[in-house]
């Protein structure tokens, strides 16, 4: 099926008016591309290392929506125009030139599961989406230890620098019987990693309630109990307990939440594994060593090279000691131990 995409040009002042006028005539979802450039508060909420550069905010804004394609649009931009007139004296409105297209009907949602087919993480290690079969890796073999994901939305393939670099120090590092944090736990892919490996149980942590439910999931996939623990739990209550051969998932940010942090446990961890981003990391290398025990230690990954010495001096500055720097392309994980 196809649809009509509508682009309406006004400005930054109308925006809010604009979409609010759109709903009340039923058409939800509007996309709007302007130029408004990010505020502090912006840039902390954004999980990326190196922000976008936005050209100079010329005032202008684009609004687009979709209606289906049986839709009278002459009629439909008519009646839009028409409601907006009253406002006209009020606002600044721009020029309100319509751009019409059609667009084929796509499950975005979906639609990118093509792209990811099981793949080689490290030796020994095969990484498969849940809707395919390990047998479309080229080189499968039948003592590959096999992890099944569905991201969902929830970040985490595996297929990404920074997870294979992760995946690694976890098959070198952690021993059988090591309690593993995993601190942004995204689809829970590290803590199912680390659990198929030999650790006696995790507990993963992430600011993201969507990538927590995911991570339960992902674990029940791979033969793994796991539980989501939510607000109801009591999450400034009592010390969670860690159960052999399960994992545990809640909602959280152990930067800014001290009860959560009493409740995850100290000298607790024998292996803590982040994958982020260095702008987190680097304060995370602060807080982290009270939940390890002595020579317990700590992966951190998600770091771009560039930020790969401020990393080096916050872990050293907060009394790590820094074992190996792995890295892959433009990325860099440190493995570090707690002295």
């Amino acid at each position: 099926m196809k649809w009509i995409k509508l682009s309406l040009n006004t400005t930054v002042e109308a925006e809010d008016l604009i979409t609010a006028v759109l709903d009340e005539m039923g058409i939800e979802g509007v996309q709007i591309e302007d130029k408004v450039q990010l505020s502090e508060e912006d840039k902390k909420r954004m999980f990326i290392d190196i922000l976008p550069e936005l050209p100079p905010d010329d005032v202008e804004a684009e609004l687009s929506f979709y209606v289906d394609c049986d839709s009278d649009i002459e009629e439909l931009k008519s009646n839009i125009l028409e409601n907006l007139e009253p406002y006209a004296g009020e606002y600044n409105l721009g020029t309100l030139e319509f751009t019409v297209s059609e667009t084929e009907d796509t499950d975005w949602i979906n639609n990118w599961k093509q792209y990811f087919k099981p793949f080689r993480a490290d030796e020994g290690i095969v990484i498969k989406p849940t809707w395919t079969s390990a047998d479309e890796l080229p080189d499968h073999n039948d003592d590959d230890l096999i992890i099944e994901i569905d991201p969902g939305t929830a970040f985490g393939t595996g297929a990404h620098e920074t997870t294979k670099l992760c995946i690694k120090a976890l098959k070198k590092y952690l021993k059988a019987g090591d309690k593993l944090l995993d601190v942004g736990c995204g689809s829970g892919i590290l803590s199912i990693v680390g659990m198929k490996l030999g650790a006696e149980a995790a507990l993963g942590i992430d600011v993201d309630d969507n990538a927590t439910h995911t991570s339960v999931e992902n674990a029940g996939i791979n033969g793994i109990e796991a539980e989501y623990l939510d607000q109801g739990d009591g999450v400034s209550g009592p010390l969670i307990d860690i159960e052999k051969d399960h994992i545990r998932f809640f909602t959280g940010n152990v930067l800014e939440d001290d009860a959560l942090c009493n409740r995850t446990g100290f000298d607790r961890f024998d292996v803590v594994v982040a994958n982020i981003l260095a702008d987190i990391i680097i304060p995370l290398s602060g807080v982290t060593s009270k939940y390890m025990r002595k020579d317990a230690i700590f992966i951190s990954s998600g770091i771009i090279n560039t930020k790969e010495d401020a990393v080096r001096n916050a872990l050293l500055k907060n009394g790590f000691e820094i074992l190996e720097v792995i890295k892959m392309n433009d990325w860099v994980a440190f493995v570090a131990k707690k002295k």
